[in-house]
């Protein structure tokens, strides 16, 4: 991927509330391109993170959409209430978070809303945390679903970039603070209430991230006791 394109290069962002996401975007608009958003509402567990989607996308004045599906068969603790979020999964087995091909599902979305508008590129915050427990964005799999993709579309060469795909979360936050990203602005939590539950682990890796940066995370709050003793353990 080239690092200075032209001003009029269009550039489809997929964004959750997530830092990952939040941290592409900004490094898209960076970049020099004209980023287009879509903000998927898959009737995730944690919806709270559609409100600091819409917030990041409104703030850096970037259109956005707000795509609205229904995954109604569940299989996965995020769309599925009888599924209980665990505290602490072994990423040696695909966790119960994984929400069946949802980037498929996504970037899917993302290829036709590109090639209507005329982007060129498709961008996703996975990395190497993510790989590492979900299939979907894994990289042979990014690579093989922009090829598959291209075979199937009128205009060809829309290509799948992954900017963060080789970055640990530390190195991610780092990445985004030197980017002018407000963290205070992403939601991490598998359980969307009203503060973060410090147990799930989006939360863990959150800290840890963190911790390692040596930053202490904007959302900390110091009513929440659970997210506070969870903290502590990473240092």
């Amino acid at each position: 991927m080239r690092k200075t394109p032209k001003t009029s290069d269009k550039a489809v962002v997929l964004l959750s509330g997530g830092i990952d996401s939040a941290v592409t975007l900004y490094l898209v608009l960076k970049y020099g391109f004209r980023a287009f958003v879509l903000i998927f509402d898959y009737r995730q567990r944690h919806k709270k993170e559609i409100s600091y989607a819409v917030r990041n996308a409104k703030n850096l004045a970037v259109p956005f959409e707000v795509i609205r599906i229904s995954l109604p068969w569940g299989g996965s603790a995020l769309t599925d209430r009888s599924i209980q979020i665990p505290e602490k999964q072994a990423r040696k087995a695909i966790p119960v978070t994984y929400v069946p091909a949802r980037n498929i599902i996504f970037l899917s979305f993302s290829v036709s809303f590109a090639e209507a508008i005329g982007a060129e590129k498709i961008f996703i915050g996975a990395h190497i945390q993510d790989y590492s427990g979900y299939p979907d964005c894994r990289p042979d799999f990014l690579t093989s679903f922009q090829n598959a993709a291209n075979l199937g579309i009128k205009n060809k060469g829309i290509e799948i970039v992954a900017p963060l795909l080789k970055k640990r979360k530390s190195e991610i936050i780092e990445l985004g603070l030197s980017l002018g990203v407000d963290f205070r602005n992403t939601w991490s939590c598998y359980r969307g209430g009203r503060t973060p539950c410090g147990k799930c682990d989006s939360c863990r890796y959150r800290l840890q991230g963190f911790a390692q940066a040596k930053v202490k995370d904007p959302l900390l709050s110091r009513e929440n006791e659970n997210y506070r003793e969870s903290e502590t353990n990473f240092r």
